[in-house]
């Protein structure tokens, strides 16, 4: 996992649903934890595009379903500036399962994958079909 410069807005809180993208079975995410973040007293954990999160399989296989899984956000609704200073925003907000040690768990993603996920994750960037 690569770092990214710039600021990063954060536009899922903790309980946000996403759309599962890849070909693993899972069809939608709930957000159960953000690691890694620094937060303020109250304030509640978010995350954003490239993040690592920690999800719950809500919808999809039944072998899937009430199980805890690591993710990594590749499109989000609220719009981000890149260093650019063009702001980005997608239709929907997704996600993609991946492994505690960062390989995916699927093989391929459906949908675009956002530059900044692509630069952090590598293998996310190779299965991806289109970044934008």
């Amino acid at each position: 996992m690569k770092a990214i410069p710039g600021r990063n807005l954060r536009g899922l809180p903790v309980g946000a649903r996403l759309e599962c993208v890849d070909n693993t079975g899972a069809k939608e995410l709930e957000i159960i934890m953000v690691p890694n973040i620094k937060g303020v007293h109250r304030r509640v954990p978010s995350a954003g595009v490239g993040d690592r999160v920690i999800v719950s399989v809500k919808k999809g296989k039944v072998e899937l379903r009430k199980q805890v899984f690591h993710a990594v956000i590749v499109r989000q609704r609220r719009p981000f500036r890149r260093p650019s200073g063009v702001m980005v925003q997608f239709e929907d907000n997704a996600a993609v399962l991946i492994t505690p040690t960062g390989d995916m768990k699927g093989s391929m993603i459906k949908g675009p994958v956002a530059l900044e996920a692509a630069e952090r994750w590598p293998k996310i960037a190779a299965a991806a079909s289109m970044i934008v």
